[in-house]
């Protein structure tokens, strides 16, 4: 209280390097001290900004748009409009910087993009760029507007940091007791092993704790909470009686889609539905025995009656690399013996793994999620062990209403799906595939038994245990840190 003046507000780290303490130690006395009607304590926020990593790149190289424009100023041409390659390649810009650049050229009025050509307005001056020098000003610790600020933020150019700042001022009854004088009296915060050897604490003055008082908030590192489910999960299933699968994110489709009977211009398999590699494009070497299963599955069936899909079908297209849609290629992976060798039943195995599907991003779909990967083999299976199976296992994490509906799938057959109502909105929400393995899958495999499987989206289980409505705020650019710092599994 010595420390602080009647006369303007003080922050409090200033009073706190006066006075020799930590800055949490004098915000907690500040707070005593207004409680007691000595000080006044004021709030404000002060907005600070950094540069990113894209920011001072560009900081040194220019921004896309000057570059560009500038490019556009000195190629060499008779005409006003310039072909865009040209000046493109003049201007050294490379991969994403090209779009960010024609995005920003025309507003900001250096010129206009249209048919290919650009043309540039010889009147402007790139020293006036706003943008630009509101970089040089951040990285010089200047303070550009709130308009320029937040234009760069969108842009990912700059980070900012927000940060509430306490000053402090005396109230006349503070000032009139600095003025008598104040006494410093010693306290213990605490209680110590010492104090009770040796019987100092019978006689010592302990500080008056301020319960009300605001103190730094510590957030310390925690489990993912898909991580947190993702574990449970695994627990369960180990204590079903199950193995774990491993394998490849990045598989031919012969293992993702050709060994599940899924026929070759079936609508999923194209090219906007997939994430296919580019280098390399296809696996080098698939097992011809099983190619030759496979493909006689998919042009005559099984069976003396079997019927197949009479469809285009070539090993090329199956070499194709892509990143798996599901994880059900690590089931034929282990079945076809390949992964762990020949295996007899009974067998149960499941993995935990992501996906990846070229969905349209929404409260319930992303671009990458987790699945649930199981089946059991053995021998005269039926859909009503399937179905036990799920209740079973929802009924470790308190989902008892599992609801389930007849599907489609060219892999199994009979197939339904699993449906689950949410805790908070009532909806039922899809939560997982499943059925009975197909002839026409299990014979190329070398399967004589009955095979049941599933797969279930592990982020919408997290859905229904905690009560989320999005899983965009689970994982992924737009995910809820607050959601992630406070949510709990149990089960």
């Amino acid at each position: 209280m010595e420390a602080a003046s009647a006369a303007e507000a003080q922050p409090i780290s200033e009073l706190a390097d006066a006075a020799g303490i930590a800055v949490e130690t004098a915000t907690g006395a500040a707070f005593e001290l207004e409680s007691e009607g000595y000080l006044d304590v004021h709030e404000h926020t002060e907005r600070s900004a950094s540069l990113t990593e894209e920011g001072e790149t560009y900081l040194d190289a220019g921004l896309p748009e000057v570059r560009l424009y500038e490019a556009a100023l000195g190629a060499d041409a008779d005409e006003d409009a310039v072909p865009m390659g040209e000046v493109i390649g003049r201007s050294g810009l490379e991969g994403p910087e090209v779009d960010i650049a024609l995005s920003n050229y025309a507003r900001k009025g250096y010129g206009a993009v249209d048919s290919g050509e650009i043309t540039a307005d010889p009147g402007i001056t790139t020293d006036d760029d706003a943008e630009a020098a509101a970089l040089a000003a951040i990285a010089a610790g200047g303070e550009p507007s709130e308009d320029i600020v937040d234009a760069l933020e969108r842009r990912g150019l700059i980070e900012v940091s927000e940060r509430t700042v306490r000053s402090v001022e005396l109230t006349e009854a503070g000032a009139e007791a600095v003025e008598e004088g104040v006494e410093a009296a010693a306290g213990a915060d605490r209680l110590t092993p010492e104090m009770l050897a040796t019987g100092a604490w019978e006689t010592a003055e302990f500080t008056e704790y301020n319960v009300e008082a605001d103190a730094s908030r510590d957030i310390p590192g925690k489990t993912h909470v898909l991580r947190e489910t993702a574990e449970n999960v695994k627990d369960v299933l180990v204590g079903m009686g199950f193995q774990e699968m491993e394998g490849p994110h990045v598989d031919a489709d012969f293992y993702i889609n050709d060994c599940l009977f899924m026929p070759q211009d079936h609508p999923a398999r194209n090219h906007w539905d997939r994430f296919a590699l580019s280098n390399p494009t296809e696996m080098d070497e698939l097992p011809s025995d099983l190619v030759d299963a496979v493909e006689s599955a998919h042009r005559n069936g099984v069976g003396a009656d079997g019927e197949g899909y009479h469809s285009p079908w070539d090993e090329d297209f199956a070499r194709a690399l892509a990143l798996r849609g599901h994880t059900t290629s690590l089931s034929v992976r282990y079945l076809s013996g390949l992964a762990a060798g020949e295996l007899e039943p009974p067998q149960r195995y499941f993995s935990i793994g992501k996906a990846y599907r070229n969905d349209t991003l929404d409260a319930t779909h992303l671009l990458e999620f987790f699945q649930i990967e199981g089946w059991v083999m053995a021998e005269d299976l039926s859909v009503r062990d399937l179905m036990g199976t799920f209740e079973e296992f929802y009924r470790q994490f308190g989902i008892t209403d599992v609801q389930f509906k007849p599907h489609y799938n060219p892999y199994t057959e009979p197939s339904f799906e699993l449906f689950g109502r949410h805790p908070e909105t009532g909806e039922l929400i899809e939560i997982g595939n499943s059925g009975m393995f197909r002839p026409e899958m299990l014979e190329p495999l070398g399967i004589e038994a009955d095979v049941m499987a599933w797969g279930l989206a592990l982020e919408r289980l997290l859905m229904l245990i905690t009560g989320a409505e999005d899983i965009r705020d689970v994982h992924g650019t737009l995910c809820d840190i607050e959601f992630l710092r406070n949510a709990e599994v149990n089960y």
